[in-house]
Parts: structure tokens; sequence; C-alpha cells
């Protein structure tokens, strides 16, 4: 009866299944060599990692993608960006040469390796997020590729097998002055710069290249190679380049592969929710994953003393925001009791102070009536009431700014949410102008684009920039804050500690150093 059934199969589809088991069965366990420190990631790992690992390594993974395209909208150089990745690089993703002689080699490659494919799943969903994604990943590869090892760079180029042409002996002895000439990048020099030139040319006559010149549309543009015959002439130094391309264009062709892919992952309950969540986080990190606390234990974190908090601009926007409401109106509805009394717990500010802090806030009405409506949520959200699970886990956690974003928009008469997504662009700047005393007009029209952009943390990170510029300039200068612990803002509360920390550097360095 089976061999009946399968035998009115369409022989088409009998095709499709058979391909599909193939898939099946040919993703078993297989040891995965990594001979080089770069990836072009053309073959999907196989081999047996735990959920834990999974998640972790596509969040550490996303850090350095998020913080990569936080230096791109704020216009780093090359250079800049390379010096600003490196700690962030170390700490969450390094990947060691082989003349370190690293006892971490294999594990450095195999978590670069794996946390590539996993964000391939989470960012291949939409258009928008496959260009963005390759993006970033392409702008890892070239910093990985500039700062390789320059014997291991070449084996490893070596390895792709591209489909490149050397230029034999004979062929540059015949185009030996189009060569030379375009070793000088189309310019006529004099002087020692002719001789730098001649220098490179003599260097790169060995390991020119030819292509097809649509393969390279940069470089012809830039006229860093020569042309002839519908072949580009590419000299060495320009080769990295190509590398970089090919890099891109295959991402993005497997990445629509990807696509086509995904459907089938949702049969697997344990891992759509995790990719769901990443291709969430993509809007900003969430800050949430990484645990860090912003309590200061040094810190005045009181009820009186919340009001000279916010005037010296500790607080973002959008607390500083459902502050000054809560000051105005004597009152906030319930979004925005949440989201600010779970800041105030984040920042130290302890269950009986909070309790004594909206009290003194929602003077408009009676004990009784505090009693009876608020004071048990915010008992609650401490933890101090409520199941044993919430008690046991000390309440809720405070809002990051990808949970701020992207949960319960704001409705009429409500202050919670982000400025920077939900005001329009008017009340943002009254805003930013009256209430945080930020001025400048670069500053606002650069918030402007952000907000244009949907670039939401970077407005938030630019503005904290601008009023903590003189700090910043010190403790970079003084070696105080690394570049690690300077990374890009995710999370209200990790904007009150930097700047606190910042604010008070002469007080406190031994907390400074420790922030991050």
């Amino acid at each position: 009866m089976l061999r009946s059934n399968v035998s009115r199969i369409d022989p088409k589809r009998r095709n499709v299944l058979d391909c599909r088991k193939k898939q099946l069965a040919e993703a078993a366990y297989k040891d995965t060599d990594y001979p080089h420190r770069l990836n072009f990631y053309s073959t999907p790992p196989t081999a047996d990692i735990t959920i834990e690992q999974f998640e972790q390594w596509a969040i550490d993974r996303l850090r350095i993608l998020a913080e990569l395209e936080a230096c791109s909208f704020r216009n780093k150089t090359p250079a800049e960006t390379a010096s600003h990745m490196k700690p962030l690089l170390d700490k969450y993703l390094p990947l060691d040469t082989n003349s370190s002689s690293s006892s971490q080699l294999f594990a450095q490659r195999q978590k670069d390796h794996y946390s590539h494919f996993i964000l391939r799943l989470a960012f291949a969903s939409t258009e928008d997020l496959r260009r963005r994604f390759t993006r970033v990943e392409t702008m890892l590869f070239r910093m990985r590729l500039n700062a390789d090892d320059g014997r291991e760079r070449a084996a490893f180029i070596n390895s792709l097998n591209l489909d490149w042409e050397t230029v034999s002996d004979e062929e540059k002895r015949e185009l030996a002055a189009e060569l030379a000439a375009t070793a000088s990048f189309g310019g006529s020099r004099k002087g020692q710069q002719q001789q730098q030139q001649q220098q490179q040319y003599e260097e790169d006559q060995q390991t020119w290249c030819k292509v097809s010149w649509l393969r390279v549309p940069e470089l012809v543009e830039q006229r860093r190679v020569f042309l002839r015959h519908g072949y580009a002439y590419v000299p060495a130094r320009e080769q990295q380049a190509m590398v970089v391309s090919e890099f891109s264009s295959r991402l993005e062709r497997q990445l629509e592969l990807t696509a086509r892919a995904l459907p089938r992952l949702d049969e697997d309950d344990r891992l759509t929710p995790i990719l769901a969540h990443l291709s969430k986080n993509f809007i900003t990190p969430d800050a949430s994953y990484v645990g860090t606390s912003s309590a200061i234990s040094s810190a005045d974190i009181s009820a009186r003393n919340i009001d000279n908090l916010v005037n010296n601009h500790h607080f973002p926007a959008c607390m500083s925001h459902l502050h000054r409401t809560l000051r105005r109106d004597a009152h906030l509805k319930h979004y925005g009791r949440l989201q600010y009394t779970l800041f105030l717990k984040g920042i130290g500010l302890n269950l009986e102070e909070c309790l004594l802090f909206w009290r003194q806030s929602f003077n408009k009405i009676t004990d009784d009536t505090f009693n009876k409506e608020y004071r048990y949520n915010v008992r609650h959200t401490y933890g101090d009431v409520g199941g044993d699970s919430n008690r046991r886990g000390g309440g809720y956690s405070p809002y990051s700014c990808q949970k701020i974003l992207t949960e319960h928009p704001p409705g009429p008469g409500e202050a919670h949410g982000c400025p920077y997504r939900h005001f329009n662009l008017e009340n943002l700047q009254t805003l930013l102008q009256q209430g945080m005393g930020v001025t400048d007009r670069g500053v606002l029209n650069g918030v402007k684009e952000d907000k244009e952009k949907q670039k939401f943390h970077m407005a938030c990170n630019r503005v904290f920039e601008h009023l903590h510029k003189e700090e910043l300039k010190k403790a970079k200068d003084e070696g105080i804050m690394t570049a690690a612990q300077l990374e890009t803002i995710v999370h209200p509360n990790k904007y009150f500690k930097r700047s606190y920390l910042l604010k008070n550097m002469g007080k406190m360095q031994g907390d400074v150093k420790m922030e991050g």
C-alpha cells in the first residue's frame, strides 16, 4: 500500500522530496577545520552546540555588529573605527592569528563561524535586514582583513580559489608603461613622489591580476586599475578591495537562499523565539542580555536627590520627560509609572525611598488613596510582594531601549516610551532645548537626521556625547575609561551610570574604571 502511494507521487514532487531528504542526510556531525583566521563562511556548521552557546554566541556577535554600525553613523574613519573596536573584539569575538600559537584558536574560530550563521538565520527574513547585515558583516571582514598578518592574509586569499587570472610576465613586459602609469594613480607627479610610485610599481609588477571590469566598478571609477579589452588589471595593493567585494556579493546571494529556507525553521520551537528576538534587537541591541547593574554604591540615590540628578542631566530623554511630567501633573499613567519605577530601581533607589518618592510626587491625593491604588504596584515591581517566582527574582528588570522602543507605544495623555521615536520633531526639540539644555544647532540637526533614519539610540548617544563632551575628552585623554567602556549606550540605566561616573570622575576613579 505504501509503495503504491509513493508511485502515484508526481515525479517533480518526488525530486523535491529526494532533495530534502538528501539535505537532511548531509546535516550530520562533521569535524570543521579552521586553517585560517579569516572566513568566507561558505560552508554552514553542522556540529552540535548547546542552546546556551547558540544564544550567547549570537548575542556577542550582535554587540560587535551594532557597535560597528554605530561607528559608521558617527562617521568615524577606518583607523578610528579599528581603534574603537579592538577592545570590544578582544572581549566578545577574539580571533588570534596562527602565529600567536594560542590554545584558543579552534574555540575562537568556531564561535566566529557559528555566530555568523546564527545571525544569518535571524536577519535573512526581510530585504532591509539582509542589506544591513551584509553591510556590517562586510565592515567587520574588511577590518579583520586589513589587520591580518601579511603572510596569513595571502595564504587565506590563495585558498579562496577566486576566478582571477594572473598577468603573465610577458604581458607585464608588453604593458609595462601602462601598468606603471596605473601604479601612479593616474596623476603626473614629480620628485620624491615619482620615486615612491616607481618603487610601488616595482613591488606590484610581480602580482598583477586581471578580472572583468564589471567586478571592480569602484576601482574603475577611482582609476586605480588599467582597462584593456574588457579586463581590469589590478595591482596587489588593490586586490584586498576585490576580496572584500567578493565577500559582500557572496553573502548577499547566500542570504537570499537562507531566506527561502526559513519556513522550515518554524518547526523548531526552541530556535524560532531566539531568532525572532535577535532580529528585533537589530533595531538596537538589548542590553538586558548582559545583565549589567547600573547601581553605584557611593552615589546619593534617595527620594530627595532625584530632582538634582535630573537637573544635572544624568537621566536620558525618556526618563527626564517622565520626571518632568510627574512634577507638572503630580501623576503618571500605568506604563509611565512602571517604566520610571524600574529605572529608579535600577539606579539604586531602594524600595522604602521609592515609596517615599512616589507618595511625595502624588501630592494631590490622600495617603489612603495612595496606599490603596499605588503602593502595592511599587512593592510588586521590587519583588516585595506577589508570587514566589517574582519575589525570588527580585521583581522586574529595568527596561532596555529595545523594549521601550518596541513595546506599549504611548497613547493620549501617556508619557512613557522613547521621545526620539514617539515625539514629533517639534516636541522633541522642545524637550531637548528646554528640558535638557541642548541648544547646539549641529546636535539638533543630527538628532533630526537620526530620527528620520530611525536610528533612535544613535540620537540618544549623540545628545549624551554633547552633554558630556568635556568629561569624555578627559576620560579618553587620561585613560580613565577604555573604548569598551564607552561603547554605544543601549539602556537608560547605562546612560545614567556612565553620566554619573563621568561627572564625578575626580571623586570616584575606582568606580569609573570598573564601569562597563
